[in-house]
Parts: C-alpha cells; sequence; structure tokens
C-alpha cells in the first residue's frame, strides 16, 4: 500500500507501507493491503503506520478524511506532525501547538486595531458630516 498525507500546504507523507491503525468516530481500525476499499473521518489522535521494512511510525492528526482506494491510502487533514517515536511526537506536537497559539495572539490583536481605527474613522465621518 502506499500512504500519502496531505495538507494544505504540501505533501507530508509518501510512502509504501505495511499497515495503519488509525481512529474514526466510531473507533480504531486497521487496514492492511487487502482492505476493502472505504472512506471515513478521522478524528484527532495519533495515527501508527508501519513503512515497508522498517520499524513503526506515528503521526498525530487534526481531523481529517482518510480514503482506502485499491493499493492508495489517502489522508487529507489540515494539520499533521511525523514522529519516530511518541515522546519525539510529543515535543514536536507542543511546539507546533505554541507557534501556532503565537501566530493567532498575533492575528487578533490585529483584528482588534482595525476594529479600533474602522470605528474612530466612523466616528470622525459622522462628526464632520
Amino acid at each position: 500500500m502506499t500512504l500519502t498525507v496531505w495538507l494544505p500546504y504540501e505533501v507530508l507523507l509518501e510512502e509504501p507501507v505495511d499497515r495503519i491503525k488509525a481512529e474514526a468516530v466510531n473507533g480504531w481500525f486497521g487496514i492492511l493491503p487487502r482492505h476493502i476499499d472505504f472512506v471515513t473521518a478521522l478524528v484527532p489522535g495519533v495515527m501508527t503506520f508501519q513503512p515497508v521494512g522498517k520499524p513503526e511510525e506515528y503521526l498525530a492528526i487534526d481531523h481529517g478524511i482518510l480514503v482506502k482506494c485499491g493499493p492508495d491510502v489517502s489522508v487529507s487533514t489540515r494539520n499533521a506532525v511525523r514522529g519516530k517515536n511518541l515522546e519525539q511526537l510529543h515535543t514536536e506536537v507542543e511546539v507546533q501547538f505554541r507557534a501556532r497559539e503565537e501566530r493567532e495572539k498575533a492575528a487578533r490583536a490585529y483584528e482588534a486595531k482595525l476594529e479600533a481605527d474602522l470605528v474612530r474613522h466612523l466616528l470622525e465621518a459622522e462628526k464632520n458630516a
């Protein structure tokens, strides 16, 4: 099977795998090469996969969609982090979470400034009318 993980801005992963384990809304499931084709919604969590001839790896994912079609398994998600072990994955997720939190804080501050400027301009326009 070939596992491909799509993010909005890049392909995070595309490689042959022997097996996959993930969690959907209705619980955990596994996929082996001759598994029936299907589509499911994934919940945020940790997906495991085993690259051909290598040890198992981990992928922390946000909500997503998994599509199994023939020998191809595609996962589309907004955020994902790959790790060789759970400790490394935990550290990487924390780093990305903090970076995203800082970006969101800056965006909220900019939005508040825009709102304040708009109100100020509207008051000045009303005053001059």
